[in-house]
């Protein structure tokens, strides 16, 4: 019995054609835009838990850098991270002590201020509401229609039973934040090493920690470095403001408001020039020689620097690796600001900032971070 066998090509014969490679599916449109909105949904929903924990892992990363150098003098991490954590918050409830005076007096005294500029803003804004009454006159004349009397419903102010029930839980979300930028600084090495062992090869491994490592330095220089940066411009702003004769307490409640602020671009910046002309008007209207540009300077001096800061200082320590769209940054400012109010727009750019570096690590990402430049 004769075994069949295959027929044997011939030399000469083409080779044969490659199988073709099924192609990778992909998802929907659909699919990608309902995921999108269900991570946005949980993004809101849940910024009770996320946001202490986004500004605890924001702390550890200011204070990583500090803890390194502790670390070359052979202090164990757990000592430096207590100590990092005690000096900060001692040094936060020492300018908090010096602050709550001034804010509280600014807080008591702005309605009445605000009260005795009225007569100069409704001179300045004349024109414009003689132009609105004449379109309502005009706007009543054409009516055909009876107008309805209005009933004035008064609505009772709880603010205070509002502020009794917030206050746990904004000590909680403190507490929160403190515990866990503490736990990050120590153990936040060794839960990223033991997370990076679950990789299958050694190899894989080894170059994920590499990744890994230098994107938390240069995270922890951007944050450690935005953050000397905001500083400094809210210590030269609070100095200016001493020489201009505004008292100590003051000048560094404002010079405060401008360090923070300046972690939000364009929109911080935006408002902090109008509250230094607000401020402006309050303390320095007829304190100079010449009045009338008196309240304005705050202010202009305040664009000066800022200006200052945006255009030279930041680009040249920073570099342009750090460099983000500014397109980018009003609509990631947008979005975090929408979720999380003035936490979002404070975290915007550092999380902006981190998401650039993490794609431009990562092999086949980096047209993505260049997308964001």
């Amino acid at each position: 019995m004769s075994i069949p066998t295959s027929p044997v090509p011939p030399d000469d014969a083409p080779p044969p054609a490659d199988t073709p490679v099924a192609p990778r599916p992909r998802a929907s449109t659909a699919l990608i835009i309902l995921t999108t909105l269900a991570v946005l949904s949980i993004l809101w929903a849940a910024q009770t838990v996320i946001l202490p924990v986004l500004l605890a892992m924001f702390f550890a990363l200011v204070g990583n850098p500090v803890l390194r150098a502790l670390r070359r003098l052979w202090v164990p991490r757990f000592v430096s991270a207590l100590l990092v954590l005690c000096l900060g918050l001692a040094g936060a409830g020492m300018l908090g002590l010096q602050l709550y005076g001034p804010a509280s007096e600014w807080v008591q005294q702005a309605p009445k201020q605000l009260r005795a500029l009225a007569p100069r803003l409704k001179a300045m804004t004349q024109p414009v509401h003689q132009a609105s009454q004449a379109a309502e006159s005009f706007a009543r004349a054409t009516e055909d229609r009876p107008q309805r009397r209005v009933q004035l419903v008064q609505i009772q102010d709880n603010s205070s039973w509002r502020t009794i029930v917030a206050t746990p839980k904004m000590l909680a979300s403190v507490l929160a934040v403190v515990l866990l930028t503490f736990f990050f600084m120590v153990y936040g090495e060794n839960l990223q090493k033991n997370a990076i062992a679950m990789l299958p090869d050694r190899q894989r491994r080894k170059l994920t920690f590499d990744i890994m490592q230098s994107i938390e330095r240069e995270i922890s220089r951007y944050v450690l470095t935005i953050s000397i940066i905001n500083t400094l411009l809210g210590a030269v702003f609070a100095g200016v403001l001493v020489w201009m004769g505004l008292t100590l307490q003051d000048a560094l409640l404002w010079g405060t408001v401008v360090a923070l602020l300046n972690f939000a671009p364009y929109v911080g910046p935006l408002i902090g020039l109008l509250l230094m002309l607000l401020m402006g008007f309050v303390s320095f209207e007829g304190t100079w020689p010449n009045a009338t540009w008196a309240p304005v300077i705050p202010a202009a001096i305040y664009l000066l620097l800022h200006t200052i800061e945006g255009q030279f200082v930041t680009p040249i320590v920073l570099g342009r690796r750090m460099a983000i769209s500014p397109l980018v940054l009003i609509l990631a400012l947008m979005l975090f600001g929408w979720l999380w109010g003035i936490i979002g727009l404070l975290l915007a750019v550092p999380l902006i900032v981190c998401v650039k570096l993490v794609l431009a690590r990562v092999e086949g990402l980096e047209g993505w971070a260049r997308l964001l430049a």
